[in-house]
């Protein structure tokens, strides 16, 4: 009814709704903690069908294909540029034969389960079981930081889904051109020519534009730094376009080739084409989601009957099992983690990007049950991403392969400040790691006991080894005052500026020595440098962990502990905080802060909790 009502929004009216409920979908989810595909999802479905305020047909009329195509295209971009074949680690074997071996036999049976369950055509089965090996690295990785998972497991759904989200739509590539070469009355042996001359030339052109046009050209210096993002997309579009006239949809695989190459350039300009490739798919990514939403046929969701929801269990319970299991026989894997990510295979944007265009064209060949592919992926979608999100975390702890730790500090640099600080934390069950890439700074923190990393932290032996996903916040604190700051810049935008701090810099408060506010990371302790949190280890002060409670709150703290440096706040769920200013600081009940204290304000009474106050060990002696 509302669809009829409504003249319709026109198209930048039209453009502006998208990006405001994409994006704002995005970041809602981010802000409850929850899959940000569902949120779209439920966007799209209340603008389209539920109040007819978007009808992407009637809004943006002849336009609605082709920018679908290309969102789709620069999304597969994103994809094979992000399969540097250098960070797989340990996890190369157990990915490669997830890809190589899993990826047919997942083709196999989710066309059997499409055929037998779901009741489509062989025809439209077999391209949307091409489709099926898609497990969606966007919805992957947040699942994943959200449980924590341990690395192994967590690298080898990581890369399956990265690797395998081109593939899946090269699969439904090939297996739309032969419907369509099928459909056009050619011989098997024309079929045949046209099929491999196309999927040749579209491999071909991916390869040279992505080695001659890009890699090559921005490693001579022949594109200029501030041109590269834009000369990189122009390409894109290019190459898409072009290897599309001569085979139609294989454009995708041209573009998936291209991303490819580049990966694995070892361009020193990856930074930049990371941060577009982020920027343009948390765009697409949303906007083609919220499209396609919003253009699903009333008439074709109410077929959803219970073949429908057979299809998704026999996928879920019975298809993505069976793969998984074949693929990682005769593995040194565990079996914990092969159960773990058997159980384990949550579907995402690109399937529903890539089948609801698939199922346009399919309709447009002729084949009438095409239109039910677009319906069924999002069932799927739904089904997957909302089982997962609220059982992978459970499963995770139930098979032994998550910590139940809060999130802890990562902490860069060695030296008797860090060690103490470290030691604290400890005590308080807050996991801390110290690198360091000086072996004889890890000396005393080793002698300590505590966990250390021998190495730079931004290198490749760190990406492998380190199991990020524990450390929720990082201090930069060696006596390297450039590195810290490489460190802290290089880490924020992975891990978030807030969650990034850095120690103070000599002479920084000096105008020929200040950085640029998006250098470095954030600071704490009233802007003491190493040497000045050393020189008050020197002069007896001592680190103190005080919990408040309702009884002692923070005026009691601040009244008890005169002339305390807070450093840092620990909340009630167990996050981080630095403290820039004790005089600023705020903290309510249940949370605990860790102060250095003065000699004097050592021996003030004790809270009235038990265990409240968790004083440091005494100072290490001189080391050999």
């Amino acid at each position: 009814m509302a669809a009829e009502l409504t003249e319709g929004l026109g198209p930048a009216m039209a453009f502006a709704l998208v990006g405001a409920c994409g994006v704002g979908a995005q970041w809602l989810a981010w802000r409850l903690r929850l899959p940000a595909i569902v949120l779209m999802l439920a966007a799209g479905l209340v603008i389209g069908p539920g109040l007819g305020l978007l009808i992407p047909a009637r809004d943006f009329g002849a336009l609605t294909g082709p920018l679908i195509s290309l969102a789709v295209a620069v999304i597969l971009f994103e994809g094979g540029l992000s399969l540097d074949l250098h960070r797989l680690g340990d996890a190369r074997a157990g990915v490669a034969r997830l890809v190589l071996i899993g990826a047919p036999l997942g083709w196999l049976f989710s066309t059997l389960a499409l055929v037998y369950a779901a009741g489509l055509s062989w025809e439209t089965a077999t391209v949307f079981g091409g489709i099926l090996i898609v497990t969606g690295p966007t919805v992957i990785a947040p699942l994943l930081r959200q449980a924590r998972l341990a690395r192994r497991p967590a690298q080898l759904l990581q890369w399956e889904a990265i690797v395998n989200d081109p593939i899946g739509a090269l699969a439904a590539v090939l297996a739309f051109e032969v419907v369509l070469v099928l459909h056009s009355g050619l011989s098997a042996a024309e079929a045949a020519l046209d099929l491999a001359l196309g999927i040749g030339f579209a491999a071909m052109l991916g390869a040279a534009a992505g080695y001659f046009g890009i890699a090559r050209a921005f490693r001579r210096g022949l594109v200029p730094e501030y041109m590269k993002v834009p000369v990189l997309f122009v390409t894109l579009l290019a190459v898409f376009a072009l290897s599309d006239a001569v085979l139609h949809e294989s454009g995708l695989l041209a573009v998936t080739v291209m991303g490819l190459v580049i990966a694995n350039a070892d361009l020193p300009s990856m930074t930049e084409l990371r941060r577009f490739k982020e920027h343009a798919t948390v765009l697409l990514v949303s906007g083609v989601f919220i499209l396609l939403a919003a253009g699903l046929d009333v008439a074709h969701l109410a077929q959803l009957d219970w073949r429908a929801a057979a299809f998704v269990a026999v996928v879920v319970l019975l298809a993505r099992p069976a793969t998984v299991v074949i693929a990682l026989l005769g593995t040194a894997l565990p079996w914990r983690e092969r159960a773990f990510i058997a159980l384990t295979g949550p579907r995402g944007v690109v399937l529903v990007a890539v089948a609801g265009l698939f199922g346009q064209r399919l309709a447009e060949a002729g084949i009438t049950d095409g239109a039910r592919i677009g319906p069924l992926a999002f069932l799927l979608v739904l089904a997957t991403v909302v089982l997962h999100g609220f059982t992978l975390a459970p499963l995770a702890r139930r098979f032994g392969l998550a910590g139940t730790e809060a999130p802890g500090l990562l902490i860069v640099g060695g030296s008797r400040f860090t060690t103490q600080l470290a030691e604290t934390l400890v005590k308080a069950e807050v996991p801390v790691l110290i690198t360091d890439p000086n072996h004889a700074h890890l000396i005393r923190p080793r002698a300590a006991g505590l966990r250390t990393f021998y190495g730079d932290v931004l290198g490749e032996a760190a990406e492998d080894s380190l199991e990020l996903l524990s450390f929720g916040t990082v201090l930069a604190a060696t006596d390297n005052d450039a590195y810290n700051t490489l460190v802290a810049t290089d880490l924020a935008p992975e891990l978030g500026r807030d969650a990034v701090w850095q120690i103070a810099r000599h002479k920084e408060d000096r105008p020929r020595h200040t950085l640029p506010k998006q250098l470095g990371g954030r600071p704490f302790g009233a802007g003491r440098t190493l040497a000045g949190f050393e020189d008050l280890l020197d002069q007896g002060w001592r680190f103190r962990l005080t919990r408040l409670t309702a009884e002692y709150g923070l005026d009691d703290w601040r009244a008890k502990r005169p002339g305390a440096l807070a450093l840092l706040r620990i909340d009630a769920k167990g996050a981080l905080r630095f403290v820039t200013d004790t005089d600023t600081l705020h903290a309510e009940p249940g949370h605990r802060i860790l102060a250095l204290l003065p000699p004097a304000a050592q021996n003030a009474p004790a809270v009235p909790q038990p265990a409240a106050d968790a004083p440091s060990p005494a100072p290490l002696g001189p080391l050999p």
